[in-house]
């Protein structure tokens, strides 16, 4: 069964950067409805083709946003619940959906749950909300209790999630949500490290409200099925094609990322038919421009991440080959404020974001690549082409790395005589030849994307 994040590209933005914010909440300001600031992105993000928005966490936090405050608050440096379900509607109406971070793996030290632990110690009513409270030994922060924090950071207080009343409380939240912001799903936060058991329920209830409401998981390692399978997610972040994406062209080495193709999305490969979350950088790793040696394999790259199967998704700004990289462990520059006149005006590659929008809207049209089987036909150090077919849709993708074209030959299915005609570059025609194969010129760092026609 079809669902509508099969043909979705999404645009993750990271709120609290983007519009400026404080770096840190001092949990008593007025308001502040910086998320309008978005509003005129909107029109911008429909225009690269996107029609879906991930929008990092916006909900009162004490810094980043991961450290949440109140579940049941919009974070008071980016406004409030009008503010924010104005945007949500705003992106509605021009046919964006919208899925917004869900950090249930973890707290803040200012969540007022923890509060009131540090204030009634063995006493308090929430002892049992958090994972490893202990009265026999401190805290690295020197409490007199100690607790599990995530990934051994004990700012991030993880919640236990086997306890009743702390998974009513968020999926009490996640209605909220839903109810009164209409958003179309979430991005769940450090998955991975959730229950479960919580993620079955999660999943089961908010598909009760609204059964189209797609959740999406944020996972490093690991078998993906376990989560999309066992855990009702319907997708998780795609992270051994992130690395595979840029390191097979810093590497010249196009067999390293045909090899994860082929592992995930191949006949009776690991993830056939799992939609996964694909992107080429995010606000915890460093840009695409950052991370690639050669700045003309932002072209390929982004040509891959277009016709691979999956669900495409772009990180504010990469789109004008905006560079950020992390710096003694601080990601700050890659969550940076910008203004989109300028960002458009300086940017380092403005025609990049000509040919985002070009194969998103070749994407688009295209059942093949937005549905499709996946089938490797060539891999070399430099060249790689892969055939996208649906039902009788085939779609054939040639990538070029080389700073110089390169002559290619297919091998093809189909009969002699049979068109392939290049919608990436000016419908160009080629023919299957009576060998089954059809030989072509691919430019240097480009692609070609030939829809195969009888």
């Amino acid at each position: 069964m079809s669902h509508w994040a099969d043909e979705a590209f999404f645009y993750h933005i990271y709120p609290l950067g983007l519009c400026g914010a404080p770096a840190a909440n001092d949990l008593s300001s007025v308001p502040e409805p910086r998320l309008e600031k978005l509003y005129k992105w909107l029109d911008h993000i429909s225009g690269l083709g996107a029609n879906a928005l991930y929008l990092g966490p916006v909900f009162e936090s004490s810094t980043h946003g991961y450290d949440t405050v109140d579940y049941y608050r919009v974070d008071r440096r980016l406004g409030t619940d009008d503010t924010l379900k104005a945007l949500v509607d705003g992106s509605h109406r021009r046919g964006i959906r919208v899925i917004l971070d869900a950090v249930f793996n973890h707290t803040g030290r200012d969540f007022w749950a923890f509060k009131d632990l540090l204030v009634h110690g063995e006493g308090s009513a929430y002892r049992d909300w958090f994972c490893g409270v202990r009265f026999d030994k401190r805290s690295p922060y020197n409490d007199p209790f100690s607790y599990d924090g995530w990934n051994g950071h004990f700012n991030l207080v993880k919640l236990n999630l086997s306890n009743h009343a702390v998974c009513g409380h968020l999926l009490q939240a996640a209605k909220k949500w839903i109810k009164q912001y209409n958003i179309d799903g979430l991005r769940l936060d450090a998955a991975d490290c959730v229950d479960i058991n919580f993620l079955k329920q999660l999943s089961s209830f908010c598909r009760s409200i609204r059964p189209d409401f797609w959740l999406l998981g944020e996972v490093i390692h690991g078998d993906y099925r376990k989560w999309v399978h066992e855990g009702g997610l319907d997708s998780v972040t795609n992270y051994e094609c992130f690395k595979g994406l840029y390191s097979s062209h810093n590497d010249k080495n196009y067999f390293e990322i045909a090899y994860s193709y082929n592992r995930e999305f191949a006949k009776n490969g690991m993830y056939e038919g799992i939609p996964l979350y694909n992107f080429t950088d995010n606000h915890d790793v460093n840009r695409l421009a950052s991370l690639l040696k050669d700045s003309r394999h932002l072209y390929t790259t982004y040509g891959l991440l277009f016709t691979m199967p999956g669900v495409p998704s772009l990180y504010y700004g990469s789109e004008w080959g905006l560079e950020g990289a992390k710096v003694k462990g601080s990601d700050s520059l890659l969550r940076p404020c910008l203004e989109l006149e300028q960002a458009s005006f300086n940017a380092a590659h403005p025609e990049l974001i000509g040919s985002i929008r070009r194969l998103a809207s070749i994407r688009k049209s295209s059942r093949a690549l937005c549905r499709g089987a996946y089938r490797q036909l060539i891999v070399n150090s430099e060249q790689f082409a892969f055939e996208r077919r649906d039902g009788q849709e085939s779609v054939v993708v040639v990538v070029n790395a080389s700073a110089v074209p390169a002559r290619v030959e297919l091998p093809l299915q189909e009969a002699a005589g049979a068109a392939l005609i290049d919608i990436l570059n000016n419908n160009e025609a080629f023919r299957v030849n009576r060998k089954k194969t059809t030989e072509l010129t691919v430019p240097p760092a480009w692609l070609r994307i030939l829809k195969v026609c009888a």
